[in-house]
């Protein structure tokens, strides 16, 4: 048989060597993805890694490989101190996992929390959270401030609260259209990013009408739209007779097709004296027109 096999021409046997080949491959590359799935880890437990043989293993340097998993069960209540408490203590909290990889970054950068308050600016943490976690704070002596630098430590607060303000209250309100990131990083779930979002956007709409409208914004916490209000509107209008196309679909409520209605509207019609004149245009319908209508004239 193996005779017979040169016999067959050059490019057929090429053809059969070439599948051949692609079958070891096939197969190297299944018994390779078998044995790492074998490997999975399963939860980690103090530095150590359970597999699903139930045998456990540490990283090359004994630090945990992963953030303890969430539990699905509502919030504990116990004492802890949030300068030594691990991540299944503060899960148990009811702290979010991206919450307790924070803390443990600012501890890593030598970060320590004092007193209680220095807690409370942690990113996302609301005001009833920390209402009902204050009660069970313990912060060790070794942590404390001695008396004799209480001076250079309410120094330190204050410059310390401008990275990390400490959140505000209901019925306490932020005008959207006259504050600052800072003021913005005292609503409870807004933080650095968010407030340069929401300062982003007001100067894109040309000023907020409705604190409604920061839903507006990607990802949004629909928790913190209570804390803002918005006094006397003034916006900035659009000539919707003098802009060209892409000049129009830059503002957020008017996308391309939008914009190419109003510049074909002008071209056969003439100019625009009120947006009821594309209330027949499909790309219109009332409620876009409704909120198109304090950044617009004629």
């Amino acid at each position: 048989m193996l005779r017979d096999f040169f016999y067959i021409r050059k490019s057929d046997r090429r053809a059969i060597i070439f599948v051949l080949c692609i079958m070891v491959i096939a197969l190297l590359v299944i018994l390779f993805t078998d044995s790492r799935m074998d490997y999975t880890p399963s939860y980690a437990d103090n530095g150590r890694i359970k597999t699903d043989s139930g045998r456990y293993r540490s990283d090359n340097q004994g630090q945990p490989l992963y953030y303890a998993q969430p539990s699905t069960h509502s919030p504990q209540r116990f004492p802890f101190d949030p300068n030594t408490a691990d991540s299944t203590q503060l899960l148990r909290l009811g702290l979010r996992p991206w919450q307790v990889r924070n803390i443990y970054k600012y501890r890593a950068r030598g970060g320590v929390y004092r007193r209680k308050e220095d807690f409370a600016r942690l990113y996302g943490l609301t005001v009833k959270e920390y209402r009902e976690l204050e009660p069970y704070i313990r912060i060790s002596s070794d942590y404390t401030t001695p008396a004799s630098a209480l001076v250079g430590e309410e120094e330190h607060y204050e410059r310390d609260t401008l990275k990390y303000p400490i959140k505000v209250e209901v019925p306490a309100s932020v005008n959207l259209n006259t504050t600052d990131t800072l003021q913005l990083r005292k609503v409870p779930g807004v933080g650095e990013a968010f407030a340069r979002r929401i300062i982003r956007y007001g100067q894109r709409l040309g000023g907020y009408v409705s604190p409604e409208q920061l839903r507006e914004i990607e990802d949004f916490p629909v928790d913190a739209i209570p804390y803002f209000v918005v006094d006397h509107p003034q916006t900035r209008k659009i000539n919707l007779n003098k802009l060209t196309l892409n000049q129009l679909q830059r503002h957020p409520y008017i996308n391309f097709y939008q914009a190419k209605a109003i510049t074909e509207y002008r071209r056969l019609r003439g100019p625009l004296h009120s947006l009821k004149e594309l209330s027949l245009h499909k790309d219109f319908p009332e409620e876009a027109i409704q909120r198109l209508q304090p950044y617009v004239e004629f």
